[in-house]
């Protein structure tokens, strides 16, 4: 049989002109309009602060990212029972801490350790106690699927939003088109939590030359960062060591002697190296008398607890306790720290000038649905 090469090449173009025609909008119908393309987000970065971490090259700040985070942040069906959200364990007013010893989940369960504040998350490459999460993606999966905590699967929180009337949209304007993702999930409540700066506290403004301390908060504040001499005379509370520079900590593991044996391996169970034992992240103290009860565990309820465990009941036994507080004295021969009912008064009376009023109020970083 002959072929025609002539009615075949006419027939190729006759079904490649039908088809695209298929493809065009019908008459009548517009064609979708391209998205806008999403706002940078403007970070108002404290220069005394010193620089950031890196912003993932995927994931940069955008004003429709940190809004949808936002309403992510505070949003209850995140969870399986719809009861809970990351806002329930990380409230503004107690500068994202929950005021809680532990923490319990949907199902009422008890974790193992108290609620961070998220406050200049920033500057910190190792999240939570452990410092296990390498970025605030990585770290907002692990509450989110956690059995103890909210308890539901990514994909099927996905589906949950996915579903709703609102959500889509707000994912379009933030990610562009297509179906919600959970990577997209993480990368817009990571959004959220970077922008969570706390800089306007009585300290911040006396740094920038804007407010006076008192003479007790400037004793108290010397007595904080300085690491004791008894040879020159030399008194401190020793605190700067672990908490200071214009943040309040370097973000680096200490033991600080709760526990001959610690109950919680704290930074060995990411390492798996026993010096690691019983270390744990220094928080911030920035905000600090707003977020009792202290420590990874929550065991003491008062900052004066806090000083006296320094002070005075350090477990000497534990090996992995750090030097910066073995050897720590104020006096010759101590046998603890060694500081005075007035030393301690007076470092707490600093400590109440981290209290940054703003950053609890800041509509900016309260449930948009309130």
């Amino acid at each position: 049989m002959r072929i025609d090469h002539k009615l075949l090449l006419w027939g190729w173009v006759a079904i490649t002109f039908f088809l695209g025609s298929c493809s065009e909008a019908s008459p009548g119908e517009e064609p979708p309009a391209a998205l806008p393309t999403p706002t940078p987000y403007q970070l108002d970065l404290p220069q005394r602060f010193g620089g950031i971490q890196a912003i993932p090259a995927d994931n940069p700040l955008t004003q429709e990212g940190v809004a949808l985070g936002q309403t992510l942040f505070y949003e209850k069906a995140l969870s399986a029972n719809n009861t809970m959200s990351c806002g329930s364990c990380h409230q503004q007013q107690f500068a994202f801490t929950d005021g809680q010893a532990v923490s319990k989940g949907i199902d009422g369960i008890a974790g193992t350790r108290s609620a961070m504040s998220l406050a200049n998350l920033l500057w910190v490459s190792q999240f939570n106690w452990d410092g296990g999460p390498k970025s605030l993606e990585e770290q907002a999966k692990i509450p989110l699927e956690s059995p103890i905590e909210l308890h539901q699967n990514l994909d099927v929180a996905v589906a949950k939003l996915q579903a709703t009337e609102k959500y889509p949209a707000l994912f379009e304007k933030a990610f562009g088109r297509g179906p919600i993702t959970k990577e997209n999930l993480l990368k817009a409540l990571a959004q959220f939590t970077r922008t969570l700066i706390s800089s306007n506290s009585r300290f911040d403004r006396y740094q920038e030359g804007k407010e006076n301390l008192t003479v007790d908060e400037l004793l108290g504040m010397r007595l904080f960062l300085t690491h004791p001499d008894p040879n020159i005379s030399l008194r401190g509370g020793n605190c700067g060591d672990c908490h200071g520079g214009t943040l309040q900590t370097f973000n680096t593991f200490h033991n600080n002697g709760l526990d001959a044996e610690p109950k919680d391996a704290g930074r060995w169970l990411i390492t798996g190296k026993e010096s690691d034992r019983g270390k744990f992240r220094a928080p911030s103290l920035r905000n600090i008398a707003l977020t009792a009860p202290y420590m990874h565990d929550g065991r003491f309820k008062t900052l004066e607890d806090v000083l006296n465990h320094y002070n005075e009941h350090v477990n000497m036994q534990d090996p992995n306790l750090d030097p910066l507080i073995e050897e720590a004295r104020n006096d010759f021969g101590g046998a603890t720290l060694g500081l005075t009912a007035e030393e301690k008064r007076q470092i707490i009376a600093f400590l109440h000038t981290l209290t940054d009023e703003t950053f609890v109020k800041d509509p900016r970083f309260s449930d948009p649905n309130k």
